[in-house]
């Protein structure tokens, strides 16, 4: 259904997969990896979005890097440049608003893991990035300095499953009083019995389809009220 795409990135270019509704236009969906890379899961939620009527954008922060191991996702993860992803996620938000098959009121992201704090976190590097929702984030907040002042009229949600620590957790915690501070609406839904990534049918060992049959409805009622 998608295509590869490049995408400028504040003077640089960042390569991407672009998945367009059969409609040809709609509201654009940023989609943020793991920290595997831009694996079939994840251009996977592109098409799903593509399907809901959504032009979904899942840029390839890794620039080509894939990893099959946990122990070269983690030394993908820490040497990714934030500086860099930053770029990249706001060059793909200024990328999807200036294509033509691109409506609605704003930009949405959406993030898996580490994708799922780069999404909490995009919404204070682009003004167009105005609804934002993360799975199961981890939290490299220092790494980050995420400025929440700048989600005042957004809105976020945290899906965090049970072995994470649910919402209880401090990372998420930290998350939701700073951009409830910063103005910004956020809420927190847990899946009981859940563990880290399962919304990924990829990995069967943790997949949970019931939570993610839940956890798509709530995404998708967040994305038309906010970005449609």
């Amino acid at each position: 259904m998608g295509e590869r795409v490049r995408f400028p990135s504040d003077g640089d270019s960042c390569d991407g997969y672009l998945a367009l509704p059969k409609s040809g236009n709609g509201p654009g969906v940023i989609v943020i990896q793991e920290w595997w890379g831009l694996v079939g899961h994840i251009t996977d939620v592109a098409d799903r979005f593509a399907e809901a009527g959504y032009v979904a954008l899942a840029p390839d922060l890794y620039h080509g890097a894939i990893a099959k191991e946990p122990d070269h996702a983690m030394k993908l993860l820490m040497g990714l440049a934030m500086d860099k992803a930053a770029l990249d996620i706001a060059g793909a938000a200024t990328y999807l608003k200036a294509r033509p098959e691109v409506s609605g009121k704003g930009i949405g992201a959406i993030g898996f893991c580490m994708g799922g704090s780069l999404a909490l976190w995009s919404a204070t590097l682009s003004d167009d990035i105005i609804s934002t929702i993360a799975f199961y984030p981890g939290m490299p907040w220092p790494r980050m300095a995420p400025k929440w002042a700048n989600y005042a009229g957004k809105r976020a949600a945290i899906h965090c499953a049970e072995s994470d620590g649910t919402s209880t957790a401090p990372g998420i915690q930290e998350a939701l009083v700073g951009i409830r501070e910063g103005d910004g609406t956020v809420e927190a839904f847990d899946y009981p019995g859940t563990k880290h990534a399962f919304f990924n049918n990829d990995r069967t060992e943790v997949f949970d389809a019931a939570a993610s049959d839940i956890a798509w409805r709530r995404v998708i009622s967040q994305f038309e009220e906010t970005l449609s």
